[in-house]
C-alpha cells in the first residue's frame, strides 16, 4: 500500500494494527555504460514490491534516492553520479523518522542494496539513517520520561519485547541471511546488478555497451533475467522475514 495513497483512517487502523511501514534507500550512481543510474534504489524497491504482493498491508514510503554515492567508482562529469555527504542526510533521516513516530508508527524499517557488503561495519547511506534512528529514539525517550529514564527501576526491562523503543525503527540490508549471501554475490554493475536490472526494467539494459576495460562490468556478460529474478526473490524472503517473521 503506498503511503501518498492512504487516507487517514487507513493510517490510524494501521498503527492500531502495528503494520510495517518500510522506507527503500538508494542512491544515484554510476553503474558502467549498460546500466542505469538508478539500480541500487530499484532493488530495494523491488524486493519490498514482492513483498507487499504477498502481505497487501504493507506500507511502501515514496523512496528516498539521494544516498552517499561517493565517486569512488567514477568520476560524475559526463557520467551521472549524484553524491550527497552522509552528514547532510542525517538531519533529513531524523525528520522522515521524527515525523513517522509523531504520526504513531512503531514498526518502521529502511532497507538498502547499496554498499551492503560488510554492513556489520556499516557504509555512509546506512550509518547516516542508524544514526539518524538512534538520535530520534533516545530524543523521544528524553522527552517522554525525562531526564534519568533508563536509570530508575521502573524501566529496569525496557529493552525487552515490544517494550524496546529502539526496536521502533530499523535499517536493514535486502539480502542478509547466510544462504543469501552465498547464492547471491554482491557486486556492482556486475553478473547480479546486471540481472536484477533485466528482470526488472530490460529497456534501460545495453548489453552491448558491457565496457570490459572496466574490471567490476565484465562478469555482466553473464548476467540474465532468470537469475535477477532469483536474486531479487532472496531479498524478498529476507525483507519478509524481518518485517513479518521476528525483528532483526
Amino acid at each position: 500500500m503506498d503511503y501518498l495513497r492512504m487516507r487517514p483512517e487507513q493510517i490510524r487502523e494501521a498503527i492500531d494494527k502495528g503494520t510495517p511501514v518500510v522506507l527503500p534507500l538508494g542512491v544515484v550512481e554510476y553503474h558502467g555504460e549498460h546500466l542505469p543510474l538508478g539500480v541500487d534504489a530499484f532493488v530495494a524497491i523491488e524486493a519490498i514490491r514482492r513483498v507487499e504482493k504477498r502481505h497487501p498491508d504493507l506500507i511502501v514510503l515514496p523512496p528516498y534516492y539521494y544516498g552517499a554515492a561517493s565517486f569512488a567508482v567514477a568520476a560524475p562529469e559526463r557520467n551521472g553520479t549524484v553524491q550527497v555527504e552522509s552528514m547532510h542526510m542525517v538531519p533529513v533521516a531524523e525528520d522522515i523518522f521524527r515525523s513517522l513516530l509523531r504520526v504513531g508508527f512503531r514498526n518502521i524499517h529502511a532497507f538498502i542494496a547499496h554498499q551492503t557488503e560488510q554492513f556489520s561495519q556499516g557504509m555512509p547511506t546506512d550509518l547516516a539513517f542508524r544514526m539518524a534512528a538512534r538520535n530520534v529514539a533516545f530524543e523521544w525517550l528524553d522527552k517522554e520520561t525525562g531526564d534519568g529514564w533508563w536509570g530508575r527501576e521502573e524501566y529496569a526491562n525496557y529493552y525487552s519485547g515490544q517494550n524496546d523503543p529502539f526496536s521502533w525503527i530499523g535499517i536493514h540490508p535486502v539480502r542478509f541471511s547466510p544462504e543469501a549471501r552465498k547464492s547471491i554475490p554482491s557486486d556492482h554493475a556486475g553478473k547480479t546488478e546486471t540481472s536484477e536490472a533485466l528482470a526488472m526494467c530490460p529497456e534501460c539494459v545495453k548489453m552491448d555497451a558491457i565496457d570490459d576495460s572496466l574490471w567490476f562490468c565484465r562478469p555482466a556478460h553473464d548476467a540474465t533475467a532468470e537469475f535477477g529474478n532469483m536474486a531479487l526473490d532472496v531479498a524478498a524472503d529476507d525483507v519478509e522475514s524481518v518485517l513479518y517473521g521476528g525483528r532483526k
